[in-house]
């Protein structure tokens, strides 16, 4: 007992002795301690419970034993400040040893402890034999500082500076990217048909769908339509909400149908300004998630200035308006920002709840708006994963975000009238891998470091049989082949063999779908932007292989060094002289995207979009970032608070300053160049496929060309360039046929079995020069067909010449063979319109 009394008062003067600092650091009043009896008879009681629920625990061994038993032997004042060592890491050990095993009411008596202040200017008093402690010391305060009233006022003012800057950086960017859009197009001024072609490729092709809606007599007649389509893939009736993810169209076109704003605002620019609009949300949601991992929103107002002096490689909305990705990027922001404030550490149960729904929102969203959904949240489960693993993610947190994910996924599987590519995605099949192998192997993070590590190894081997097991199950039940072609290109890009596949080459000949170029890190460097990624992800990296090795080889983080913005508020005392990292669960995650994407990206230049925007709020809140500041001067042993302050906002204003000067003359000078949009050839062709056809009249060509086809006239096509459909990837293939070395007679069959009445050839795919030798579309036909290339160069042995010339160019030498099956009704400098003759 007398050593439990001993322990108590001693444990009242740590509370009161170490809160002092942490309450001038957090920027708060101490909070005076009551009467010491009152104090003593509840900390004495939970001792004793503690004793009771962690007897072998208390045991304490070494140097703490030795000096409990000093406190407790009453060799006084000495002692005590050798216990106040002991006790504050006594405390932190027991913090963890309560969330883990006693959760919230541990927890809440332990938070009740540590909030136990003693007043600033009142001198600390030793601790008697006898365990009398002087009262009259000891007050209970009543009324809150000034300093502390004045402290929330400062935050309450720097939170609506901050607030309004992130809504005016984001408004500022829309209004920018719309200006530069009508710049480029002169967008008020063409016509309408030129408004249309602008829209290139499979963005005309989405636009159609949203003028479709529009011109229905009804929004019922509208969404039958869509639902029994048999205008966009002839001689075939499809269900284009189950096929594409257009709900977007969908939801406007009945917007602008309700709202009283038809005679203010023609379609167009209410789709044009809508995804404009939604530029300001991506920027806001940047500036937000920037400001939640440094802790302040000059880092949110430099990821901004960031994304826009970078806008070559940060987005393409303004000259690709209506690509799925500009739809579902700002809503994947928005998630990275919830899930960035969902991973802060003692969030309150309304505010988690309220994460959680704005992750889930923000998941489902961005997975309606984009058919590549599937393929991007692997990439950041696969994050998740690794940071789960490690013990570097609370397990519950990354629980939630994994079924989040599959909810989402299978709501919007629902809403797509029960897609099999996406019940069939490989994300699916991962997440329930991931959550069945936590259900079996138990105890997966205990042990020393070697058993740890082979019971992570095995956890890996596990997961991967059971996704590849899965997934292969639920590919023969539903007899899936949508998706094939993207690992035909992943495996052929992987360097696994060559392939002739004609649909993988498609891919890989494509510059899109290339290595990230050089140039690019050249211009990422010109903003100062690579230069400070590469120093704060040095300096993460290294403190993130710092904490995954500890966690290896202990049970739980221990930290004195604290690399996040949501570290605990009171760390355990290590070994003098040593300094480990902490890295907290956000910025851990923000690592861990910033990688996984980064190599997606290097991969593959299409997915730069997905991660250079991430860049700007990397490097932005790691300059930001006084845990990252504080951490270099400590190495450096030039360390103090105040010199630590300066770099934190000296060297993001310097960075902002220098952005100013460089670039604001150049933007400037963008927003006062004018263009005109200029393609007399594809309007002319537009026009008379409007006045000299039919309006059931079947059109067969490039993708490309036929997307525009569909909006500008609203014939039927054969195909398009919405390419996940193994079906329509066949036609695809039976229409490029123009284009290779086939008769006369075999094109024409080929055509009329997809009931075609036209077919359009140009000439610049027929004389290609854009593409080497090889990745030209002749060359990749001639290749699936078994034919020679033209042209100098290598074979492959098995390649043979063909019995006949190209049929692009033989057709307009008008020869016998070729008249009597296709009829020349227009022609210009670059397009050739032919009509097939019938029941030949």
């Amino acid at each position: 007992m007398q050593l439990w009394e001993g322990t108590t008062r001693v444990m009242l003067h740590c509370a009161a002795s170490s809160g002092r600092d942490r309450a001038a650091a957090a920027g708060v009043s101490a909070v005076v301690l009551p009467p010491a009896s009152v104090l003593h008879k509840h900390v004495h009681r939970f001792l004793c419970w503690v004793q009771r629920s962690f007897a072998g625990w208390w045991r304490c061994e070494g140097k703490t034993g030795k000096l409990l038993r000093k406190v407790t032997e009453g060799q006084g004042a000495r002692a005590l400040r050798c216990w106040h060592v002991v006790a504050s890491h006594s405390l932190c050990c027991l913090r963890c040893s309560l969330q883990k095993q006693w959760e919230e009411p541990c927890a809440r008596a332990f938070d009740t402890m540590m909030s136990i202040r003693q007043r600033k200017g009142v001198g600390t008093t030793e601790v008697s034999e006898d365990g009398a402690a002087p009262q009259e010391n000891v007050t209970l305060e009543k009324k809150p500082s000034s300093g502390c009233t004045s402290r929330r006022l400062w935050k309450i003012l720097s939170f609506t500076v901050g607030g309004a800057m992130a809504l005016c950086t984001g408004l500022l960017t829309s209004v920018y990217l719309a200006t530069l859009h009508e710049n480029d197009l002169w967008f008020s001024n063409i016509k309408e048909v030129e408004r249309e072609i602008s829209f290139r490729t499979e963005c005309g092709l989405y636009y159609s769908y949203y003028k479709q809606m529009l011109q229905a007599p009804s929004l019922v007649h509208g969404f039958h339509d869509l639902m029994y389509d048999n205008k966009t893939e002839s001689m075939r009736t499809i269900n284009l909400l189950q096929r594409m993810n257009i709900y977007q169209e969908v939801f406007l076109s009945v917007l602008y149908r309700v709202l009283p704003i038809q005679k203010y605002l023609e379609p167009v620019y209410f789709y044009i300004y809508t995804l404009f609009g939604l530029q300001a949300v991506y920027v806001t949601a940047l500036y937000v998630t920037s400001w939640l991992l440094s802790g302040t929103w000059l880092s949110g107002l430099l990821a901004a200035f960031w994304y826009i002096t970078n806008r070559t490689d940060t987005t393409r909305v303004e000259f690709t308006i209506p690509l799925r990705e500009n739809w579902a990027l700002p809503f994947f922001a928005v998630q990275i920002a919830a899930i960035t404030y969902f991973l802060r550490p003692n969030l309150r149960p309304l505010s988690e709840r309220l994460a959680l729904l704005a992750i889930f929102l923000s998941t489902f969203v961005f997975s309606l708006m984009w058919q590549f959904n599937q393929f991007m949240m692997l990439v950041q489960a696969l994050g998740l994963f690794a940071l789960d693993a490690l013990d570097m993610l609370p397990a519950l947190k990354a629980t939630w975000l994994y079924t989040i994910q599959v909810a989402a996924l299978l709501l919007v599987c629902a809403l797509q009238f029960f897609n099999s590519m996406i019940l069939g995605s490989l994300l699916i099949s991962f997440n329930l891998s991931v959550l069945i192998a936590r259900k079996l192997q138990k105890n997966l993070k205990t042990g020393n470091f070697l058993n740890r590590l082979g019971k992570l190894l095995l956890h890996l081997f596990v997961i991967l049989c059971l996704t590849l097991f899965l997934n292969n199950i639920i590919k023969k039940a539903l007899s899936l082949k949508s998706d094939e072609h993207i690992f035909k290109f992943l495996k052929a890009k992987s360097g696994f063999g060559a392939t002739r596949d004609f649909d993988a080459n498609l891919y890989l000949c494509e510059e899109a779908f290339g290595l990230l170029p050089w140039d690019t890190f050249g211009r990422l460097s010109d903003t100062l932007l690579l230069h400070a990624y590469l120093f704060v992800l040095l300096v993460t990296v290294t403190a993130a292989l710092a904490v995954a090795l500890r966690n290896l080889r202990s049970g739980f983080n221990v930290s004195v060094c604290c690399l996040s913005s949501d570290c605990p508020a009171q760390p355990p005392l290590e070994q003098p002289g040593k300094c480990p990292v902490h890295l907290g669960a956000a910025t851990a995650y923000s690592l861990a995207h910033t990688v996984v994407f980064g190599a997606l990206a290097l991969s593959t230049m299409r997915m730069k979009y997905l991660w250079t925007p991430h860049v700007c709020v990397f490097a932005a809140s790691g300059l930001c970032s006084p845990e990252v500041w504080g951490l270099l001067l400590k190495v450096t042993r030039l360390y103090n608070p105040a010199r630590t302050c300066v770099m934190r906002y000296a060297v993001p204003m310097l960075t902002l300053s220098y952005l100013c000067c460089k670039f604001w003359p150049g933007v400037m000078e963008e927003l006062a160049e004018l263009r005109e949009f200029y393609d007399p050839d594809t309007v002319e062709l537009m026009h008379w496929i409007s006045a000299n056809t039919p309006g059931t009249a079947v059109f067969a060509g490039s993708m490309q060309l036929l997307a525009g086809v569909k909006l500008c006239t609203g014939r039927t096509l054969t195909n398009h360039p919405h390419y996940e459909d193994s079906s329509l990837r066949a036609r695809t293939k039976s229409v490029y046929q123009i284009y290779a070395k086939r008769p006369p007679e075999d094109v024409h069959a080929l055509l009329r079995a997809l009931g075609t009445d036209y077919v359009i050839l140009e000439d610049s795919i027929c004389y290609e020069r854009r593409h080497p030798r090889g990745c030209r579309l002749r060359d990749l036909l001639d290749m699936a067909n078994g034919h020679v290339m033209d042209g100098p160069g290598e074979n492959d042995p098995d390649l043979k010449l063909a019995d006949h010339p190209r049929f692009c160019e033989e057709i307009k030498r008008d020869l016998p063979p070729y008249t009597a099956l296709f009829t020349r009704v227009f022609q210009n400098k670059t397009f050739h319109v032919y009509r097939l003759a019938r029941g030949k």
